[in-house]
Parts: structure tokens; C-alpha cells; sequence
């Protein structure tokens, strides 16, 4: 048997104090104040998540949903330790209702003075922030490879096309699909009429369905920047993120918001009824509206500075889209009892499928 070495007492000494050193920070680490976010899919950059918890000493927790009716359905069956959700006008004014949400202590957020009031005009739904503060103001609309389809019209009607056929997709959301068909028709994208309802969900069935893969609100992104699909009904972000670094599909990659019009979102940052971390929501809300932040975050997306006023002296990049194109489509309404009118078309459309 090897005999052993004895230790010195100074290594035992200076050993014990990287023990203890190293058990501090691990504690230190893990016993920081945590804030959990419930997000979309693709929709605040890793830099800034990473700038907020440097500058506060803290731990975001981020989970993600793709569409609203996802996010509700989570939370109505029971979901619970989110502090902060980034829900779309329409699903704030029934959380407001339901009793969902946490009131906004505004003394808390000073940058609030840096949201736009052209956004603010619009939040009918909450309009004085008490429970709501606007995150982004945008709208989706449709992606088309050029070097695939060279010839088309900027207008819903591309989903018409047969010669497209297996090389489109829509977004998977309701409001989003029956929106569009609506606006195409010349109506409101938040009609509440039953004739004109049925208009476009049979407009939506027999003339753009039959044209289209799937609808789809997760893979959209991958899906165009494989080559499988050509022409996506998308929220850009989430496409744009996709092909970050292939410079010939960005080179052929355009985006449009149709002129017949379409639903518009003004996604807003909240806080759940029963959060544990509210202060620290609060600092997070004020985190994103400081110009610079706010700068680099639409930057990241090729957004416009839609819902901050003062963040464009701050902006590097030139958008995709700008604010006036938004100008032309029509923000999501609460529908109230009309909304189960549109579920019941949904249904009916997604049979096959």
C-alpha cells in the first residue's frame, strides 16, 4: 500500500476556505429573486433578458405560448406562478373582466412616459394603463419567398392560389384567419354580423383551405426557412429569426401587410392576479420602455419603434414594416358572447385538417 502524504495545514486551511467560497456562490446563485415570464414564442431577444438580470442580480424564468387561446386556456385550467404575461389587447380586457390581473403601480414604472400615444389612443381596452402597459403594437401578415414565387399581388388573394398549392400555410389562430378573410371581403375584422361571418369562413374553406398545408401557429418559421413552404401567413418576427444568417433566403424574403386590411395587436405586458414577484415585474416593465432597450429589442425583430416614442433616436436598423403600415388594419376586439359565434366557424374550418 502507497503510503499517503500527510497535508499541510495551510492547503487544509486555504482548501476549507474554497470550499466554503464556492458553497456561497452556488447558494448566492440559487437563491436569487426569480421573475417568471409567460411570452409568445420568439418575442424578447436573449440580450435583453440577459442585460435585466446582470443590472438587477436576479433569474428570468421564461416560458412561451403561440397564440392567445394557448395562453388562456393554460391559465384558466389552473397554470399558476407566471408574475408577467404579454397577452394581446382583446384577451386584456377579458382578464380585466375575469379579475385576472394585478393593478399597475405606475409610480413604479417612469418610463411609462416614453409609451407612444398613438398606441395609447387605441388601447380602448385599458386605456389609462391601470392594468396593462403596451409592449408592441404590430400586425401579422404574409411572407413570400420571391426567388419561388416572383409574380404575385400584395393581397390576401395569394391564398387563392391554386398554382401554390402544398407550399402555403396560415397561422393557427382564429382572429388572425377570420380577420383576414373578413378584411379581404370588405368587412370589419371584429364583425359581429352572422351573414358576414359566414361569408368569410366559407371564403376561408372553399377558396384558401384547399390551397394550404396546415394551419399553423409553431412551425411556420422552420417550415419557410427549409423550403417547405413559400408563402406563410406569419407574424415576421418569428420567420425573420428563422433565416437569421442565410443571407440568400433574406436576400428573397419579403414581407406585406395587405391593403384590404387585417387584425392588428397591441400585445401588452401584465401582471397575474396572485404574482409573487410583483415589484420585480414592475422593474422589468420599466426595463423595456427605457429608449435604448426598447431600441435594441425592435431592432432585433425588425420592428418598428411602434409603442415607444422615444426609442428611435436608439434604433440601428431600418424596420420591415413601418408604423403607418399598421395604420390600415383594425385591432382585436373583446367579441364578448360573438366569440363562441367564431369558434363554432373555426371548428367547422379546421375539419380535415
Amino acid at each position: 500500500m502507497k503510503k499517503k502524504t500527510p497535508v499541510p495545514e495551510a492547503v487544509k486551511i486555504i482548501c476549507f476556505i474554497c470550499i466554503i467560497a464556492g458553497s456561497l456562490a452556488i447558494s448566492g446563485c440559487s437563491g436569487k429573486e426569480k421573475l417568471y415570464i409567460y411570452n409568445w414564442t420568439y418575442y424578447t431577444p436573449p440580450s435583453i433578458i440577459e442585460k435585466f438580470e446582470k443590472e438587477y442580480g436576479v433569474k428570468v424564468i421564461y416560458d412561451e405560448f403561440a397564440s392567445n387561446e394557448e395562453m388562456f386556456a393554460k391559465l384558466q385550467a389552473g397554470a399558476s406562478g407566471y408574475d408577467l404575461l404579454f397577452p394581446s389587447g382583446d384577451y386584456v380586457s377579458i382578464m380585466i373582466n375575469l379579475g385576472m390581473l394585478e393593478k399597475i403601480d405606475k409610480s413604479l414604472i417612469p418610463n411609462l412616459s416614453n409609451v407612444s400615444p398613438e398606441v395609447l389612443k387605441r388601447t380602448f381596452y385599458d386605456p389609462n394603463m391601470d392594468y396593462s402597459v403596451p409592449y408592441f403594437w404590430g400586425a401579422a401578415g404574409v411572407i413570400v419567398n420571391t426567388a419561388k414565387v416572383p409574380v404575385y399581388e400584395e393581397s390576401w388573394s395569394i391564398f387563392a392560389r391554386t398554382d401554390l398549392k402544398g407550399r402555403m400555410v396560415m397561422l393557427d389562430d382564429i382572429r388572425e384567419v377570420l380577420g383576414s378573410a373578413l378584411c379581404y371581403l370588405g368587412y370589419s375584422a371584429n364583425s359581429k354580423s352572422p351573414s358576414e361571418l359566414e361569408a368569410a369562413r366559407n371564403l376561408v374553406i372553399n377558396s384558401w383551405k384547399p390551397n394550404i398545408v396546415k394551419f399553423d401557429a409553431e412551425a411556420f418559421g422552420k417550415g419557410y426557412a427549409q423550403g417547405d413552404f413559400w408563402v406563410v401567413h406569419a407574424y415576421p418576427e418569428v420567420v425573420f429569426e428563422e433565416i437569421e444568417g442565410d443571407e440568400e433566403l433574406l436576400k428573397n424574403t419579403v414581407f406585406f401587410i395587405p391593403p384590404e386590411g387585417g387584425s392588428a395587436y397591441i400585445d401588452s405586458m401584465c401582471i397575474l392576479k396572485g404574482a409573487k414577484h410583483v415589484e420585480l415585474a414592475h422593474k422589468f416593465i420599466n426595463f423595456i420602455h427605457r429608449p435604448d432597450i426598447y431600441a435594441e429589442f425592435t431592432d432585433f425583430f425588425g420592428f418598428p419603434a411602434s409603442a415607444n416614442s422615444k426609442a428611435g433616436a436608439y434604433k440601428q436598423e431600418a424596420p420591415i414594416f413601418t408604423v403607418e403600415e399598421i395604420f390600415n388594419t383594425e385591432l382585436k376586439d373583446d367579441l364578448g358572447e360573438a366569440l363562441e359565434m367564431y369558434n363554432k366557424a373555426w371548428e367547422t374550418i379546421k375539419v380535415g385538417l
